[in-house]
């Protein structure tokens, strides 16, 4: 009985094919994952204001029902548990438990709120902090 063997021998990578395959997959990656961070903090901003917007909504429902906006005491549990003091509240006006900002802090609700405005949202951003800069800088409605 006659074995067939291939014409020619399995060949395997060599050390510096390899090298060249991991060199290319790290330039790759150091081109791609800035920009790929980059997105990823946009889109916590964008999260964060969405959930500022939706939160602004439903101060507006509390108010219309009672009359008023919850206290800075109050504060945004208001809007999912009724206070004790408010007859007329009418909710829960946000389905579910209050929502973090996307790096889980508490968003900030105080009123009156600055320059004659009724209240002010804020997420402290990033570092948590007041202020910052950049991915760092508080968002506030």
């Amino acid at each position: 009985m006659k074995h067939l063997v291939p014409s020619h021998p399995h060949r395997g990578f060599t050390l510096l094919e390899l090298l060249v395959v991991i060199l290319i997959i790290g330039l790759l990656t150091g081109i791609v994952a800035p920009r790929f961070m980059g997105q990823v903090s946009r889109s916590e901003v964008t999260t964060a204001r969405a959930q500022l917007d939706a939160l602004d909504k439903a101060l507006q429902s509390y108010r219309l029902d009672t009359g008023r906006f919850p206290t800075t005491g109050q504060g945004l549990k208001a809007l999912v548990v009724q206070p004790g003091d408010e007859p007329r509240w009418r909710g829960p006006y946000l389905q579910g438990e209050l929502p973090q900002d996307p790096w889980g802090s508490a968003y900030q609700y105080r009123t009156p709120g600055p320059n004659g405005r009724d209240f002010e949202l804020t997420s402290l951003g990033k570092d948590r902090a007041p202020g910052g800069s950049g991915d760092d800088a508080d968002i506030v409605r």
